[in-house]
């Protein structure tokens, strides 16, 4: 089963199209990393505990992945253009509306609506690239799709933080939500470049009948089930080097603060060239499945090799930064296995249930590395994230498998 080719687009308008659900995307992780560098400010401001705090991330992430499986169903059915701007302006008002809670509590609500909004961009983004981005630029679309993502990332803590030492945290949320509505009112002006039919537009371009692909189905296909494993499982290793590797290198290899610091932005640099080059492989691939296996195995001994033993500073570093850039690789052909494996018609749904993977592992992960980390345990850190690379390449073995055979 696979995706219709799209229809003759100008590269032009390609590009203009790759660029609009970039700037989407680099909203989402813009938004998703604001609130972590406040949490000092907030906490006294409010008078509560990190812990209190920690609970607003779980919550937009718990409402953010169960909402990506609802987000997908609503992108067939409507349209992925709806539901990205909608998508955008909800994350973006609920980030504002953050700064202006009168209370922790009120908090708790706007965190939840601030997640659902955040849960329509996988699904959305990556049906509109398929839609309306040619197979053989496909790999490279999905690529810039991953580096404005991480350009988000990158972005966030800085401009949030220092937002927050110019004009206090209440302020700096309202300034970025306000910008990211801003922004999301500019991509309704170039609405036609993300537009995809739906249902109701697609039954009438086809009359004699096209087949229905119901949500059970999608859920019951082996083909998806094992992407979504894979999701959960790299999201439960990546949480580990990118959120515990900086305390980690701290206690247990003896890195001061900002050595530690340089390591983890050596990763974030190393992924983005990784990505790009993985871009390029997967255009030109033909088993991409070999391509994501061959990525994550590197990536995996890389992870496995910093927590065997205490390596020289540089080494260290230059590991971590290994990681990011074989793992980044991967994540173009990841995209366009999975696209692969939509039936037509579906694409948001089977975006949606797998990309729902990825916010679960993220919940679970920090429980692991939490655990570690107070047990003293630091170099397990980046043995436990190994594992989970390597349970990948035999999720990414049984798609590519199952895929040859159809």
């Amino acid at each position: 089963m696979s995706l219709a080719a799209p229809s003759a687009v100008e590269p032009q308008r390609e590009l203009a199209t790759i660029s609009a659900v970039g700037t989407a995307h680099f909203v989402s992780h813009l938004l998703q990393l604001a609130l972590a560098p406040l949490f000092i400010g907030m906490r006294s401001d409010l008078n509560v505990s990190f812990t209190d705090l920690g609970l607003l991330l779980s919550v937009f992430y718990l409402f953010s992945g169960t909402g990506q499986v609802m987000a997908g169903v609503l992108v067939d059915r409507f349209g992925a253009d709806r539901l990205l701007i909608s998508g955008m302006v909800l994350q973006s008002a609920s980030m504002a509306g953050l700064g202006l809670a009168p209370s922790y509590a009120a908090m708790l609500p706007l965190a939840a609506l601030a997640g659902l909004g955040n849960s329509v961009y996988h699904p959305a983004d990556l049906s509109i690239l398929s839609h309306r981005v040619r197979s053989e630029r496909l790999g490279r679309a999905f690529a810039a799709h991953v580096i404005a993502g991480n350009l988000g990332f990158a972005l966030s803590p800085i401009a949030s933080g220092f937002l927050a030492l110019m004009f206090g945290w209440r302020t700096a949320l309202m300034i970025l939500g306000l910008t990211c509505l801003t922004i999301a009112c500019g991509l309704l002006l170039a609405r036609p470049l993300l537009k995809t039919q739906s249902r109701a537009a697609r039954a009438a371009a086809h009359p004699d009948g096209l087949p229905v692909i119901s949500f059970a189905h999608v859920l019951m296909t082996p083909v998806v089930v094992l992407a979504f494993l894979y999701f959960l499982s790299s999201a439960m290793a990546l949480v580990g080097v990118q959120s515990f590797s900086i305390t980690a290198l701290q206690e247990g290899y003896g890195l001061s603060a900002s050595l530690a610091a340089l390591a983890l932005g050596c990763y974030q640099l190393a992924t983005i060239v990784g990505v790009s080059i993985g871009g390029v492989l997967a255009d030109r691939a033909t088993h991409h499945h070999r391509v994501a296996m061959a990525g994550l195995a590197l990536a995996a001994l890389t992870c496995a090799s910093v927590g065997m033993a205490v390596h020289p500073p540089w080494v260290t570093v230059s590991l971590i930064a290994g990681i990011g850039l074989f793992f980044g690789v991967t994540m173009p052909s990841r995209d366009v296995l999975v696209r692969r494996a939509a039936p037509v018609g579906a694409t948001g749904k089977v975006f949606g249930v797998v990309y729902s993977g990825f916010d679960i592992g993220s919940l679970l992960g920090p429980l692991v590395y939490g655990v570690l980390l107070d047990h003293h345990l630091n170099q397990a850190v980046f043995l436990a994230a190994s594992v989970p690379l390597a349970l990948c390449i035999l999720a990414v073995l049984g798609v590519g498998g199952r895929q040859k055979r159809a």
